[in-house]
Order: C-alpha cells, then structure tokens, then sequence
C-alpha cells in the first residue's frame, strides 16, 4: 500500500498566505489552502491514500505535491542532487568549466589603521605580514603577471578586485595596473572592470578623481557614527578615524556618482545597534547601500558575537529589512544590501554546493603573486591553490573543493537553510575550530533566522509587488549578454 511523506521543505506564510521553500531544490511555492493543509498533515508523519480521502481534491492536491517534490512515496528513492565539482580549465570549453570571474588582488599586506577587530592583522591573523616572507607591497611587475593570469583564465568578462591592507597605500600600482588590464582586455577580445576596498583615510582630490573617471567600484570599510567608527577602527596611537573619512566619503560621494558606492560595517558585540549605523551612513553620510557582517574572531576574543548578539542582530535585521519591504512595494530604494542580496539569490533559486565562490570562481593573489582561495587567505601557504606565473594548481583546487563540497558536511544534511548557507565562510570556519571544512555551527540559528525573514520578504513582494523581481532577470540578461 502506498504512503506519502512530506519531503524536505521550510513552511513559511507571508501576506497572510503560506509558502513553502523546498530543499534542496531551493524553490519556492504559494499554497492554496487544500495543498498547505495536506503538507502540515504529511509533515506530521506518513500516511496512505486511504487515510488521506478525507481531503477534498484529494488525488488532484497529491499530483501537485509530488510534481513539485514536496512529497514523495515512501520507498522511492529521493530526488538526486548531483555531486559536481566542475574543475575543467576553460580552454576545454565544456559544460563543466567555471572561469575565474574575480580575482581580488591585494596590493599590500599593510594598513595605516590598527582595528582591534582586524582578521588579517589582530590576534586571529593567519600570514605574519610584518615579518613574513611576502613584500610587503606588490610590485608592478606582478600586478601584470596578475592581469595576464586572470586573462587567460577568464571567460568574456573579468573582474579585479583592489585590496590590502589598505589598498590605496600602493595607489601607483593599482593605477598602472587598471591601464595595463583595459589594454590587455583588448587584445584578447574580452572585457574587464574594477572595484576597490579603502578605510577612505587615503582619499584626497586626485585620487577620487581617478576613481571616478575610471568608474571604479568603491566599497568603504566603515563601521557607523563617531562612537561607533573610534570605537574600533583607530590609528597605531589609539586616535579614531571618523573626523579624518568622514569629510573624505562626502567628497568620494560628491564627485563620484557613475557606480554605487557601498559601505560595509563590521558588526562586534559592542557595536550592535544596526537601525542607528545604518540611518547614519545613509541618511547623514550618504551611501546608496550599506552591508553588515559579524565579526571574524575566535570565541574568546572580548568583541565575539555570542548567542543573545546574534538574537539581537536579527531583531534589527528584521526591522531594517521590513522598512525594505515597503519601500520595493513603492518601488523606492532602499539601501540594505544583505536582504537585497539573499533575495536575489532566492529568486533566482541559488541551491550552494559551496558557501562561495573562493577556489573556484573567486581567487586571492598576494603580494609575491601567490594565488590563494580567496583575499582573507592571500599570503598563507596552507591555502595556496598556485601562481600567477604557474598557473592555478588544479590537484590542490581539486582536494579543496572535494573537500568543502556540502555533502561531506554532515552537520548541514539535515538543515533547511543549507542552498543558501552551504555551512558559511572557510574562512570564519578556520578562525573559530581551526579547519576550512567545518560547518559554522555557532551562527546556524542566526542564519536559519536571516533566511526565514528573507522568505518572508520575498512572499511578502511576491503578492504585493511581483514585477519588483524583474530587476534581478533584467541583471541576469545583462551579464549574459556583455
């Protein structure tokens, strides 16, 4: 006799109506009332045809279920999810290649700010960038070998990423290099464009300007209002760093207005209050957008998230996300960008294998022209994947990513949140239990949390305002097609 179950799914209701987002597939449907009700009811446990003709439309409500894979018959397998880790080079041109789109260039290793908070410099460092081995600014010769190298591992369009330390403290590389990409981009038939990260302390009259003719991306590391930014992000004599950017920022903003310019906060547990940083960077600094992340840090360390940080980061996540909320119903911007950034990968039904793109789409390269997972990893010998002259070292890119695949995280197969999360950042996993492959354990409620509001959101605009999502096709058609 054939009984049915409920498959893997997050039940959720928004605009007074239910949802559910099924997992693995990562899609998401509205239910009638016949469908939730016969969901909730195999959610509870198994049950047979016969136990079930008590529901009207029975046979009908069942098809639809099953069509969708939101329940399946007891015994039968269920549904496959591929394990695919598509290493092939680009030049074998098959389906199975992934091109490096990104590669984040760290100029130098050195910074003019001494942030208490700091991942690369503080107590949870990785690369000793006082004393180590890599120079300490990279030279023009590499940033050409860098270029060449994301060239030819590229597809149609490529993306350079300035960072440091604080990028702009080696500005005549990074302005020779965006010349020498823009020639070279041309030769090999493909297009390139730039972004940079700065704490803005560097910026002054020329360099904006460069910035801006060259309609280079800007993100600021900027953590809020005064008490908030001199809280942490100081000079090596303890002086804050708000009364020196600030003015800077208006300026960039000013003169810069052909891409975004984005701020990014880092959030610790002394520097909680959200709603406060985001109406100043908006409304009296000016940014058209602002991201917030938790701090990377060993659990020890006195600016560590703990459990009630976290609840009370999502209590303001949620509110800031909701004012979101009504402005896409009237179709204004509004510039929280980590509700906006989960939506778009909700609508575009994003299922992870991986948190992220580092060692496949995304590399880091140091200083000496190391090529590693990712910037957070640039100097580390233990996370280097090649060279920019050598090539990428595709038995190491291999190991790493048959390693970190979400099927060998077993901690993750039985959360619903895992298309999205994929177990979180390598690198927050290395700082807290010391290995790139454990799932981040300590913020799962926080990000169970995160993606149920942002299901919400997105059922929410989907009754209220559903032509809001076409910006997120209009962004895809256009990457297709440049």
């Amino acid at each position: 006799m054939i009984a049915w179950a409920a498959r893997e799914h997050h039940r959720f209701e928004a605009a007074g109506k239910p949802f559910v987002y099924l997992v693995p597939s990562a899609a998401i449907f509205e239910l009638d009332d016949a469908a939730d009700a016969l969901l909730r009811t195999l959610s509870d446990r198994p049950r047979t045809r016969e136990e079930l003709s008590a529901f009207d439309n029975i046979d009908e409500t069942l098809a639809d279920l099953a069509r969708v894979q939101a329940i399946g018959e007891i015994g039968a397998p269920p549904p496959v999810s591929p394990k695919v880790i598509p290493l092939a080079p680009v030049a074998f041109e098959t389906a199975r290649s992934v091109p490096l789109t990104t590669m984040v260039l760290n100029v130098t290793n050195q910074c003019n700010l001494s942030c208490t908070y700091c991942y690369e410099y503080g107590e949870d460092k990785i690369v000793d960038t006082a004393n180590g081995r890599q120079p300490k600014f990279m030279t023009e010769d590499t940033a050409r070998e860098s270029v060449d190298f994301l060239l030819r591992e590229a597809g149609d369009v490529a993306h350079i990423t300035f960072f440091g330390g604080e990028t702009l403290l080696n500005f005549p590389v990074l302005v020779k290099t965006v010349a020498y990409a823009r020639q070279r981009a041309a030769e090999v038939g493909k297009s390139v464009d730039f972004s940079l990260t700065t704490n803005a302390t560097l910026l002054k009259p020329e360099i904006i300007e460069f910035i801006a003719e060259n309609r280079i991306g800007v993100t600021i590391s900027i953590d809020g209002p005064k008490d908030v930014q001199d809280k942490f992000r100081v000079f090596t004599n303890g002086a804050g760093s708000y009364d020196l950017v600030a003015p800077k920022i208006r300026e960039l903003l000013r003169r810069h207005r052909t891409r975004p310019i984005g701020a990014r906060v880092t959030l610790t547990s002394a520097n909680l209050d959200v709603k406060k940083i985001y109406r100043h960077l908006t409304d009296d600094i000016g940014f058209w957008e602002v991201g917030f992340a938790p701090v990377t840090t060993a659990a020890t360390r006195g600016h560590a998230i703990s459990g009630d940080g976290y609840d009370r980061m999502l209590d303001q996540f949620r509110e800031l996300a909701y004012e979101y909320v009504e402005a896409a119903v009237e179709n204004r911007h509004h510039g929280f960008s980590n509700v906006q950034e989960t939506l778009e990968e909700l609508h575009k039904g994003v299922s992870k294998a991986y948190p992220c793109g580092a060692g496949l789409g995304l590399l880091g390269v140091a200083t000496d022209g190391d090529v590693a997972l990712c910037h957070r990893f640039a100097g580390s010998d233990a996370h280097k994947v090649g060279t920019v002259r050598d090539g990428i070292d595709r038995g190491a890119q291999i190991a790493f990513l048959e390693k970190h695949h979400i099927s060998n995280k077993t901690d993750c197969s039985v959360c619903w949140a895992r298309p999205l999360c994929s177990g979180g950042c390598y690198h927050e996993a290395h700082t807290r239990y010391g290995d790139t492959g454990r799932a981040n354990l300590h913020y799962c409620e926080w990000i169970r949390g995160w993606t149920d509001v942002c299901l919400q959101i997105y059922g929410e605009l989907s009754v209220r305002n559903p032509a809001f999502f076409a910006r997120f096709e209009d962004e895809h058609d256009a990457s297709q097609a440049s």
